[in-house]
């Protein structure tokens, strides 16, 4: 087993994968965080979370007989237009950096696969591949097995690249030798809970999700609630500010992987640009991007808000005023919303 683990290092990096570790199925201590996050309601609308309940952390309960997961990290920071200019431009719109190319889920489940295969071609096993499909606690794992630590954002830290990276697992029946954890160096730092814009952060490792722009603007389904509204500025898919001010990434790597490129400029895009997008232009722009999921709806309603939020001008007001009149009562109670933030404005 030592001299295949070996080899499945091998052929990992061979695939294109950052770092691979290997952690034994007991996470028995990470139950009761759990049921507390979920008694709290910090899940939110995301059901899923409190129907798979404590399935998450018992993964033989995925796959019968599983003794071992392997963990591995793809790295994704791309060669983009610099977070913070975006973040401080209002006419611009922030895609949080994960969704600027290919969907992630992509490109690491077709990776994995090959990469169980090969381990099941050299030692005939039950298998089965995890990219944030199924309720896998892939964070527990990774800090089980030494891939890094979870932060106080509860992200997963590697000490010498930082948190821009993807995960995602193999369970399996083969007894490899498992990973040491290593230690956190968090220390006393509390800069992602005082830069999260809404405080969902409520306190360190624990996250009201109800409250996180990355909720709001990808797993909301809704109405965005008023009150955050003006908090979210012209972030429009997901939000990065507690990854943006970690002290461990000034040591983020480049992404390697092609497919993880900037696509359609949506580093430096303008939110009267994104909001002109049509139905079908959306469709085929956002084709095999993580965006796509959310729908054309929910973009026109992140956008309107990001649009609420900056400055009023007259090709502001007219792209919001081109809105007005949407089929979705979505869309339309937030165009007024911002229209009425604009109208506030000019009268003050």
């Amino acid at each position: 087993m030592a001299a295949l683990a070996e080899h499945v290092r091998l052929w990992a990096r061979e695939l294109g994968f950052g770092a691979i570790t290997v952690a034994d199925t007991g996470l028995e201590s990470a139950e009761p965080g759990l049921e507390r996050w979920l008694e709290a309601g910090f899940h939110g609308e995301m059901h899923y979370m409190a129907r798979h309940g404590l399935k998450r952390a018992r993964p033989a309960e995925l796959l019968p007989g599983t003794l071992r997961v392997i963990s591995v990290r793809m790295d994704y920071w791309p060669d983009a237009r610099p977070a913070e200019a975006v973040l401080s431009d209002p006419t611009l719109a922030y895609v949080s950096r994960y969704a600027l190319g290919r969907d992630y889920h992509k490109v690491m489940r077709s990776r994995l696969q090959k990469l169980a295969d090969r381990i099941a071609g050299a030692s005939p096993s039950a298998y089965r591949v995890f990219v944030d499909s199924a309720p896998v606690l892939e964070v527990e794992l990774g800090a089980k097995s030494g891939l890094g630590w979870r932060g106080k954002h509860t992200l997963l830290i590697d000490r010498s690249l930082g948190s821009f990276f993807f995960l995602g697992e193999i369970f399996t029946d083969l007894p490899l030798p498992v990973d040491e954890p290593v230690s956190a160096h968090c220390g006393t730092c509390v800069a992602c809970i005082d830069a999260c814009p809404t405080g969902a952060i409520v306190a360190p490792y624990r996250l009201d999700a109800r409250r996180c722009i990355s909720y709001l603007t990808i797993e909301l389904h809704g109405s965005i609630p008023e009150a955050f509204r003006p908090l979210i500025g012209n972030r429009i898919y997901g939000c990065d500010d507690c990854q943006l001010v970690c002290p461990w990434n000034r040591f983020a790597r480049r992404a390697v992987e092609t497919d993880f490129e900037v696509r359609n400029g949506l580093d430096s895009a303008s939110l009267v640009e994104l909001f002109g997008w049509t139905e079908e232009a959306f469709g085929r722009l956002t084709a095999g991007s993580p965006i796509h999921r959310i729908g054309h709806e929910r973009w026109l309603r992140n956008i309107a808000v990001a649009l609420g939020n900056g400055p009023g001008t007259p090709e502001v007001v007219a792209a919001l005023s081109a809105r007005a009149d949407h089929p979705s009562e979505i869309v339309r109670e937030h165009v007024a919303w911002a229209l009425m933030r604009h109208q506030k404005g000019a009268e003050a």
